[in-house]
């Protein structure tokens, strides 16, 4: 049984299919969409907090037909106050539903429960480790946006350590051709050492920028984080953040046809002011999350790609 756990399990054919695929489901009729997943249920089981993740993926059961059961807060309000390994959940859970959808805070603990599971399990993001269905969706965002994925300059700025967003974006992007990636963060705050290594492994040419509006500076593509400050683990990597905050300023280094994006909730790291600025990608980017998880949901239920 296929479990969606990882980014790494996505190659590029893969990828391209799901891209695809959102592109039709978004533009196929209403009353059309909701007969695909008509009938399934999908269950979201979130241990820690979302607004677009679970939205969206709820979102896209409904617009597929389907219904959702759902656990927000699982980690108080469930039986995993009481103890019940996840393995269990997910035994259990698989009997009511044909697939879940899951946000845990222990990567390390889901990947080992969902052999377990009778049912297809999708990460939503999995404490600092990986969130493979942002990374989809990113992709789809810079495919609509810029019309490819290879021979792009990404600026990848903020929480490098703890971002599971930007750890799935770099895995996914190191299999495309022609990339380039630059960085900037605070100093505690760099990439974890196994990702710095398989990045070095790729054979893809990383920089480290002084500040930002060299990081910036002829970026095709701006991928702009917040600081994880609910995972910081020691005081040192306490950061004032004004210094990776982009502002009105920094446009004037970005090319005309260049994106930034941003997997949101921002909390300071872009000025509102630049929202109108076409180059603001952003909640684009939160829409496109609702097609790609239809894809994907679509593709876990009834094995359609496009």
């Amino acid at each position: 049984m296929f479990h969606a756990l990882s980014i790494a399990q996505f190659d590029v054919d893969t990828t391209f299919q799901l891209i695809r695929r959102a592109e039709a489901l978004r533009a196929m009729p209403r009353h059309e969409t909701r007969a695909l997943l008509a009938g399934d249920i999908v269950a979201t089981l979130f241990y820690e907090p979302s607004t677009r993740t679970r939205l969206s993926f709820e979102a896209a059961v409904y617009r597929l037909g389907g219904q959702v059961v759902s656990a927000e807060n699982a980690r108080e309000n469930s039986s995993s106050k009481k103890g019940e390994s996840l393995a269990d959940v997910f035994r259990v859970v698989g009997c009511y539903a044909d697939a879940i959808v899951i946000r845990h805070h222990r990567a390390e603990e889901l990947d080992a429960a969902a052999p377990f599971s009778p049912v297809p399990v999708i990460n939503a993001g999995a404490g600092s480790g990986e969130h493979p269905t942002q990374a989809l969706l990113d992709a789809y965002t810079i495919w609509r946006e810029l019309g490819r994925l290879n021979d792009l300059t990404v600026a990848v700025l903020g929480d490098l350590k703890y971002g599971r967003t930007v750890h799935s974006l770099l895995r996914l992007l190191a299999k495309m051709e022609g990339i380039r990636i630059r960085l900037f963060h605070p100093e505690p705050l760099g990439l974890p050492p196994e990702l710095a290594a398989e990045m070095r492994d790729s054979g893809i040419p990383i920089e480290i920028a002084e500040d930002l509006e060299d990081a910036v500076r002829g970026a095709d593509i701006v991928y702009q984080t917040r600081i994880q400050a609910e995972r910081l683990q020691a005081e040192h990597e306490m950061c004032a953040t004004d210094d990776y905050a982009i502002r009105r300023s920094h446009l004037a280094v970005l090319p005309e046809h260049a994106r930034i994006l941003h997997p949101l909730p921002r909390v300071g790291e872009i000025d509102p002011a630049i929202d109108p600025d076409d180059r603001a990608a952003y909640f684009r980017q939160a829409e496109n999350g609702l097609y790609m998880r239809m894809a994907l949901l679509d593709h876990m239920l009834r094995g359609e790609l496009g």
